[in-house]
């Protein structure tokens, strides 16, 4: 693309938005980052070491988060995002804030014409979605939502493997996702659920693999873990099968306690063979005695597990922006898909019955 009025040409290509032409330079993307807890750190330390992004605002609710985080990375900081949404240097946004804050944050930044990344999920109704989708629509800047797991290195390679056809014609899909304890209650209180909070990477994985959008969801659940969960009207053990229209099966477990560490496998059965994705470990170093072997233990949590895909949705994410002929791996569609599949996951536990999604 030529590099529009205002912009030099080593600047890169541009898109179109409000009408206007604007640039997005391979060189640096100035980011302002809305969120400074854990998952906006994380992000935070992605972009800092990316060659051709940086942080330029921290925006948070708590100002020693905010200051802090801002600091550690160079950035200016202030509790309002339309501080940072106003720079004209900002040329991306990126939104780690609690679920609840989402549709608001994504509103803003599109008024505001600046490309969005956005952890998962967007909103916990469909509704609020849409109107989401709605700015982002009439604004017209790409929107990235943030399913990690497809970039992890091992689900990629199982995705490609399918696609070559290796193990024959898909039948079966086993999914496993146990995290190594629930998080606080007062963050459960307003997570959404299981389905929506934990499993909705699940589905958005299961969607991914089938290449089809299954047309029923039966889903069954228990509150084993905590009972004060169970209080809340969630469960934190779960069981969901989906199927598509050609009758391909798909089965996710979850459940938020696994004493071992946090558990992530994968498999595909084919009509030629099957495919599988192991945990990943600190090393593969076992230890073998006359009392029989021990294998290291698991990763801890979710920001050891998907370090390696954190960083590559990253990278993703910022290619697209300079080459806007790349579509984004995971995009709006993706993520109302997901979330139809929670909320059909919710129906089925309440009414005991299969669920076709709406």
């Amino acid at each position: 693309a030529t590099a529009p009025s205002g912009c030099s040409s080593d600047r890169g290509p541009a898109r179109v938005l409000h009408g206007e032409r604007r640039c997005y330079s391979p060189l640096m993307l100035d980011v302002c980052l809305i969120g400074a807890g854990r998952i906006g750190r994380v992000h935070a330390q992605n972009l800092t070491a990316h060659p051709r992004a940086r942080v330029r605002w921290v925006i948070d609710r708590l100002e020693s988060s905010a200051r802090s985080l801002a600091e550690a990375v160079g950035a200016h900081w202030s509790l309002n995002p339309g501080d940072g949404l106003a720079d004209p240097q900002v040329r991306a946004v990126w939104i780690a804030s609690p679920t609840s804050t989402h549709v608001d944050m994504i509103r803003a930044a599109a008024r505001a014409g600046k490309p969005i990344f956005c952890e998962k999920p967007i909103a916990l109704a469909l509704d609020r979605y849409d109107e989401a989708m709605a700015e982002v629509e009439a604004a017209d800047v790409p929107l990235f939502v943030g399913f990690n797991r497809r970039f992890d290195p091992s689900f990629r390679r199982v995705k490609a493997e399918l696609a070559t056809g290796s193990v024959g014609k898909l039948e079966l899909v086993q999914i496993i996702s146990r995290d190594p304890s629930p998080p606080p209650v007062e963050y459960l209180e307003h997570s959404g659920g299981l389905f929506r909070d934990m499993m909705i990477h699940d589905l958005d994985m299961a969607s991914w693999l089938l290449g089809d959008e299954p047309i029923e969801v039966y889903a069954v659940g228990s509150a084993l873990v905590d009972a004060q969960i169970g209080r809340l009207g969630d469960v934190d053990t779960a069981l969901v099968t989906l199927r598509t229209a050609e009758g391909v099966l798909c089965q996710i477990s979850n459940s938020r306690r696994a004493t071992y560490g946090y558990d992530q496998r994968l498999e595909v059965l084919g009509s030629k063979g099957m495919l599988r994705a192991e945990n990943v470990q600190p090393d593969t170093v076992s230890r073998w005695t006359e009392d029989g072997g021990q294998l290291p233990r698991l990763l801890d949590f979710f920001v050891e597990r998907y370090a390696a895909a954190y960083r590559a949705e990253l990278d993703h994410f910022v290619r697209a922006l300079e080459d806007p002929s790349q579509p984004l791996l995971t995009g709006p569609a993706d993520g109302r898909r997901a979330l139809r599949l929670a909320d059909a996951a919710a129906e089925s536990l309440e009414s005991g019955q299969p669920v076709r999604p709406g």
